[in-house]
């Protein structure tokens, strides 16, 4: 039989893609779902809701008069570029090519992971789409032309550029967390260098982090928003982000779970699911064959182990309520981030405990790459709420 992802879990049943999670909870079986992973699904939730929240973290300080917009000149009423176009259909051919030709091209939706990475797909759909998504630009462009293209100049403020802030966050937070996930499993990459470099799972947190925080600091300079003030409004939104996509990792499956444990639960009302799991159907194929299950998803842990991701959930969100509750009563600018790397820091480093991670061996203790990010993150969030004390000083100093 087709993986019914039987609930051997109650508390946490493993939904590699959207399509299992509704055939489970409603009985329904739509075939497209299979396109949507869930781990993806639910970055794709936490980038939306961190968009949400930075947006309104901004524009309070905005309107606190913390930050200020940047003037920005503007051609409008010109129509479509040649580039527009050929940009957009280039679009609609990979959309149509691969999404919608995930429906035309027979067997793709059996594997959708395989068929996505692949270089098959339906050329013909890929040309119709990308035409049709031409044809928008055009129309979208030709509404508002003008006999005369104008110059304009236009206000833009900190919480107008969140998109771009996301995007960067996006792009260079997930090459950050290929290149540490791959520098910290040097063996495996060395296998397979290119089935490494664009599998959907293999990604490390703390590589994304940092890449993004990079990439993001350059965009603010770019842009005269202060970074000190961003850094604190970001602080609750990547706590938050952090929650949403541990949970995508939890429902999943994909690998980021705990040390096996065989204790008995500490608590008698404890679900199963909070104290340990063997992740049933994970959407990597790890462990052992499940009896009697056929299909993609059928594996299972042949011990169970500590769910980690679900742990970090809860961490999270507890600590997005501390980071949320103090933004607005924290004064010193700098120190709400301060405590974000601080809360990061501890958090991390306690969960690596208990969770399956490589470790550098040849170092003394024998730490993982986590360990030490998560230390220095935590040290330096110790230096930056020093610091912002003493920058709080100086700005005083000169009223």
């Amino acid at each position: 039989m087709e993986p019914s992802l039987l609930r051997t879990n109650a508390f946490s049943p493993m939904y590699p893609n959207l399509y299992y999670a509704v055939k489970d909870l409603f009985g329904i079986e739509i075939t497209g779902l299979k396109l949507i992973n869930s781990f993806g699904f639910f970055v794709a939730i936490a980038f939306i809701a961190a968009s949400a929240v930075l947006s309104a973290e901004l524009k309070r300080k905005e309107k606190e008069g913390l930050l200020i917009h940047e003037e920005e000149k503007m051609i409008v009423g010109a129509p479509a570029s040649l580039q527009e176009l050929l940009f957009n259909f280039l679009l609609g051919f990979i959309f149509g090519y691969k999404i919608i030709g995930a429906f035309v091209v027979p067997s793709a939706l059996n594997d959708p992971q395989s068929f996505i990475l692949s270089t098959n797909g339906s050329a013909p759909v890929g040309i119709l789409v990308g035409i049709f998504f031409l044809i928008l630009k055009w129309y979208e462009k030709n509404k508002v032309k003008l006999p005369k293209p104008e110059e304009k100049t236009f206000r833009i403020w900190p919480h107008d550029r969140v998109g771009d802030i996301v995007l960067y966050a996006a792009i260079f937070g997930f090459l950050g967390a290929k290149i540490f996930h791959n520098l910290e499993n040097w063996g495996e990459f060395v296998k397979d260098p290119i089935g490494n470099l664009i599998a959907f799972s293999g990604l490390t947190f703390y590589g994304g982090l940092i890449c993004a925080t990079v990439a993001i600091i350059y965009f603010a300079r770019k842009h005269k928003i202060g970074v000190v003030h961003l850094a604190d409004a970001m602080a609750p939104t990547m706590m938050f982000a952090y929650a949403m996509g541990r949970i995508g990792c939890q429902v999943s499956g994909d690998g980021d779970w705990g040390i096996v444990n065989n204790s008995p639960k500490p608590f008698a009302w404890m679900p199963d699911g909070l104290w340990s799991s063997v992740y049933a159907h994970n959407v990597i194929g790890e462990g052992v064959p499940i009896k009697d299950c056929v299909g993609q998803y059928c594996n299972q842990l042949p011990m169970p182990v500590y769910p980690t991701a679900l742990y970090e959930v809860i961490a999270c969100l507890l600590l997005f309520g501390v980071l949320w509750f103090l933004r607005t009563r924290i004064k010193v600018a700098g120190r709400l981030a301060a405590l974000y790397l601080m809360f990061n820091g501890i958090e991390r480093f306690l969960v690596e405990k208990i969770r399956v991670n490589t470790k550098y061996v040849d170092l003394p203790f024998q730490p993982t790459q986590a360990e030490i990010i998560s230390l220095c993150l935590f040290l330096g969030g110790v230096f930056l709420w020093w610091k912002a004390g003493k920058w709080n000083l100086k700005q005083q100093s000169k009223l």
